[in-house]
């Protein structure tokens, strides 16, 4: 019996002994197989790991006003969290501090939560504590966030109370709606990863904006593999724009306000510099889903339409520099109708002179002059065209710019008589506003443009984008002049179609209105919904801007519509001393006054203003005091002048104006002082200045 248990006991042992030798064999293979025969196998994974490289993003360039105002930047934002279940989470001392640290929160955020409903939710979140990680904010900047790790408990060291932020980057456009579709969006690229240009400036610019990505490489450390940055990214250009935030703010509110009161469905317009091309200011309002109100749509400014009579100014001066037409005072034959080609002409008299024909936009007379040249050879219209630099590509920075439209192959004669006023063809409103400018600018035909200087963060080197020219003389001085001359007879002339709406006592207009039936898309009949058009410049003994205004579907004529936008957007220029007027605010060079008012500063000790109580009520709720009488209002209508104190520029400016002021100031910050006494009696168009204060 004894024997017989020794041999089983001795068999264990062999068996055991037998699998560890047959386990210390495979271990042993093993080795030689990973070390020796597939070693260089190995060797390259470890060294593919080591050599492993991910793609560092550049931070994105800043797009800025032409006086470096930020119009869009990427900014840092945070959101604040705390998670319950960290390890070493103090209990005790957060129970202690709840109090103080609701009351911190409530006031941190007026509005969001009370101090009550910040407890007993911090409270049911600690108790049960069903989600680890409880979102305090969201969208919080750096200062927002710094302050917030002030708040009692939350000032504990990070990770010893659980509390975190997750930080991201987000573009910001600190002007909100103000030119945002001409400064365009952007989006993630899925197939070149990072975030590009989408729309506007973003995208047309997107290769200096973009900046060069970087490099990152994993290395080995003693105790780690890292990322180490083996070739930095280099940020992108800050692009300085040429829009003028003054001008931009102008034009927004003049193009919403009679948008509003004519029902449009949309409008556009684009503000430029006579001298520079440089585009001060450019807005494109469309008409919401509801019918209710407008919003920054489609940028219409770049896309073609049938121009209607803007065109005619354009015929006229291929007219005047292929010689049909010399003296503009010389009445030729017209009539009302021509049969042949099928024209009514609600404007037409037996015989007009070419600076009638403009005045009154005869559709007849332009087209009679361009025939008397072209007839023989109506393509010829568009070759001249071509010559002048009409169809090159402005590359003006704006997104989905596009190129006029006219018929090439196949005109006709008919077809040459619609070209002639601005129908069969599409023409970008940017290109008609460059060819006016021209007129304006002594035939210099200057290349329209949104950007100005390109700036490299970290260098003292500034690129200036020099003046370009499409043309250098798109015309010759004398007959810019003669066409000068016609534009001015639309808006001052006994007949001319601009007479009743846009003359202005202080700001001298010369330009065209242009009136276009618009096209039924799904079966290309003209409807009887109208584009309304008013193309031209100002002040016209020394033209300094220009501008063209297009609005759809408008229930007033092309004058009572676009053509009060442009007459306003230089009213309201003059007002404020954009024009070169005397914009000085020293009292001692203030100008007399007529109306009975004081020239002297009105300054009163004013912390904060608004025209929206809303806003007061929050800063007072902030700071705690209901009581202090140290904010301003906005003084009732018909009680005299508005009091702004403690505003900013952009709400004094409304309330002045809404009552018929004429506003100026210098500055920055928020109103100090305003020359006329608020509450004080005042002529209808007077002019109050005003001091600014930071």
């Amino acid at each position: 019996m004894k024997n017989s248990n020794k041999q089983h006991i001795l068999l264990r042992y062999l068996f055991v002994i037998g699998m560890i030798l047959l386990l210390a064999v495979m271990i042993v293979y093993n080795m030689v197989k990973l070390s020796i025969v597939h070693a260089q196998e190995w060797n390259k994974k470890a060294d593919a790991l080591l050599t492993k490289t991910t793609k560092l993003e550049p931070e994105r360039g800043k797009l800025l006003s032409d006086n470096g105002s930020v119009l869009a930047a990427n900014l840092n934002f945070y959101t604040a969290r705390i998670d319950w279940k960290v390890d070493g989470f103090k209990d005790e001392e957060f129970k202690a501090s709840l109090d103080e640290l609701c009351d911190s929160l409530a006031a941190f955020m007026p509005g969001k939560k009370s101090a009550d409903d910040w407890k007993k939710d911090l409270m049911k979140q600690f108790e049960q504590k069903n989600s680890s990680v409880y979102p305090l904010f969201t969208g919080l900047t750096h200062s927002q966030f710094v302050r917030l790790k002030s708040f009692p408990f939350l000032k504990l060291a990070q990770n010893k109370n659980g509390f975190y932020s997750d930080p991201y980057v987000k573009r910001v456009k600190p002007f909100g709606s103000m030119a945002a579709r001409s400064i365009g969006n952007i989006g993630d690229d899925t197939i070149h990863g990072g975030q590009h240009g989408r729309s506007g400036l973003e995208m047309a610019l997107d290769s200096l904006l973009y900046g060069v990505p970087g490099l990152n490489r994993r290395i080995q450390l003693t105790n780690k593999i890292v990322d180490w940055e083996s070739t930095p990214a280099v940020p992108g250009y800050d692009i300085t724009t040429t829009i003028n935030i003054q001008m931009q703010d102008i034009v927004e509110n003049e193009l919403y306000k009679i948008c509003k009161e004519t029902n449009a469905k949309w409008g556009t317009c684009v503000l430029m510099e006579v001298a520079t091309g440089e585009i001060k200011a450019i807005s494109n309002l469309e008409l919401n889903e509801a019918g209710t109100d407008y919003f920054e749509g489609v940028n219409n400014a770049v896309l073609g339409f049938e121009p209607g009579s803007v065109m005619k100014p354009i015929s006229m001066m291929v007219a005047l520099e292929d010689g049909v037409v010399g003296d503009i005072n010389t009445p030729i034959p017209t009539g009302m109708v021509w049969n042949e080609y099928e024209i009514n002409d609600p404007h037409g008299a037996a015989a007009l002179s070419p600076r009638q024909i403009i005045e009154r936009s005869s559709n007849i007379g332009m087209a009679r002059i361009i025939m008397k040249k072209y007839s023989s050879n109506p393509g010829g219209f568009r070759e001249r065209l071509e010559e002048m630099g009409f169809f090159d590509d402005f590359k003006s920075g704006i997104g989905g710019e596009q190129i006029p439209f006219v018929k090439k192959n196949g005109v006709s004669r008919k077809d040459l008589t619609r070209m002639a006023y601005g129908y069969t063809t599409l023409i970008p409103p940017l290109h008609s506003l460059a060819i006016y400018n021209a007129i304006a600018n002594d035939g210099k035909y200057v290349r329209p443009h949104l950007v100005k200087k390109l700036s490299l963060p970290g260098s003292n080197v500034d690129s200036i984008i020099p003046i370009n020219y499409i043309r250098k003389q798109v015309c010759s001085p004398e007959n810019a002049e003669k066409l000068r001359i016609m534009l001015h007879d639309v808006v001052w002339g006994n007949y001319g179609t601009a007479r009743k709406y846009v003359q202005d006592n202080n700001v001298e207009i010369a330009g065209k209105t242009g009136t276009a039936y618009t096209v039924n898309e799904q079966n290309h009949t003209y409807t009887e919904e109208k584009r309304l058009s008013f193309c031209g410049f100002f002040p016209y003994k020394s033209p300094k801007y220009s501008c063209i205004v297009v609005m759809r579907g408008a229930n007033r004529g092309a004058a009572a519509s676009s053509g009060l936008v442009l007459k306003n957007v230089a009213a309201k220029m003059y007002a404020r001393g954009l024009l070169g007027a005397n914009d000085n605010l020293d009292n001692s060079k203030t100008p007399k006054r007529t109306d009975g008012g004081s020239t002297k500063f009105e300054k009163t000790p004013t912390l904060y203003g608004a025209s929206i109580s809303s806003r007061i009520n929050n800063v007072k709720q902030f700071i705690k005091s209901p009581s202090a009488k140290v904010f301003s209002n906005k003084t009732k209508a018909g009680s005299g002048v508005p009091d702004v104190h403690g505003m900013n520029i952009r709400d004094a400016i409304y309330c002045l104006e809404s009552v018929g002021l004429n506003v100026r100031f210098k500055g920055a910050g928020r109103v100090a002082g305003q020359s006329l006494k608020a509450g004080t009696s005042f002529n209808r168009g007077a002019i109050i200045s005003l001091v600014l204060s930071s």
